[in-house]
C-alpha cells in the first residue's frame, strides 16, 4: 500500500513539474523531476542532458570539486579543452590522482574501426585511419602532462569503443555513444557515488584499468 501511494505521489508531482518547466522554461524542475523519480526508482540518476557537449560547463565544476578522477573515453579530445584544463595544473587544491584510459591507436582488436565506420555515416570527414591519428595527438598531449603533473597516469585499452566514463568521488558520467553520430551528440547521464550505476561504472573503469597497457 505504501509503495502504491509513493508511486501516485511522485506521478502527480513529475506531472505538476513537467507542466511547470514547460510554462517557465526552466531547467530545475526537470532535474528535480529526475532526482525524486530517482530516488522513488533506485537508479540514481541526478541529471541529464540531451548532448554530451551540453555537460561541459557542469562537468568542468565537477572536477574541480574532486578528490580522484578517472576517465574512459573515445578519442579524448575533451580532455585538452578548457573543462580539463584545472585537472592538468599541480597544486589542484583536493585533487589526488587522474587516471585516463584511451583506446589503443593500433587497434589490434578492431574496435576503433568499427567505431570509425560508424560515425563516418554521419560525417563523411571521418577517414579511415583519422581517429587513431587524433588519439595518438592526445596521447602526446597527455604524456607531456603526465610529466608535470605525477598525479596524472594514462594507460591504453583495446576493447569496443562505445561509451565515455569520467568517474570522480562523487559522481559518474556516462555516455552511451549512439551509432551514426559524434560522442558529444549523444546524452549523457550523471549518477550520484552510492548509485548501482555508479558502482558499476567504477568497477568496469577499475577492470578496464588492470587490463590495460601502459
Amino acid at each position: 500500500m505504501q509503495e502504491l501511494v509513493i508511486g501516485v505521489v511522485s506521478s502527480l508531482i513529475a506531472t505538476a513539474l513537467t507542466v511547470a518547466a514547460g510554462w517557465f522554461g526552466l531547467s530545475w524542475p526537470r532535474r528535480l523531476l529526475l532526482r525524486l523519480l530517482s530516488r522513488v526508482s533506485g537508479v540514481g540518476v541526478l541529471r541529464s542532458y540531451p548532448k554530451q557537449s551540453a555537460a561541459n560547463a557542469d562537468l568542468a565544476a565537477d572536477l574541480r570539486a574532486a578528490r580522484w578522477i578517472k576517465v574512459m573515453t573515445g578519442r579524448g579530445n575533451e580532455l585538452t579543452r578548457d573543462s580539463f584544463q584545472e585537472v592538468w595544473r599541480r597544486g589542484h587544491p583536493r585533487l589526488e590522482s587522474t587516471r585516463i584510459l584511451l583506446p589503443d591507436p593500433a587497434d589490434a582488436g578492431g574496435w576503433l574501426r568499427a567505431r570509425e565506420e560508424e560515425v563516418r555515416r554521419a560525417d563523411p570527414g571521418i577517414e579511415p585511419g583519422l581517429m587513431a591519428k587524433q588519439i595518438s595527438a592526445n596521447i602526446d598531449y597527455l604524456t607531456a602532462v603526465a610529466t608535470r603533473n605525477d598525479s596524472v597516469e594514462l594507460r591504453l585499452f583495446d576493447a569496443p569503443h562505445n561509451c565515455r566514463v569520467i568517474i570522480t568521488d562523487r559522481l559518474a558520467y556516462f555516455t552511451p555513444y549512439l551509432q551514426d553520430t559524434h560522442g558529444r551528440n549523444s546524452p549523457c547521464l550523471v549518477f550520484g557515488n552510492g548509485s548501482p550505476m555508479y558502482d558499476y561504472l567504477l568497477r568496469l573503469f577499475d577492470g578496464m584499468w588492470q587490463a590495460g597497457a601502459r
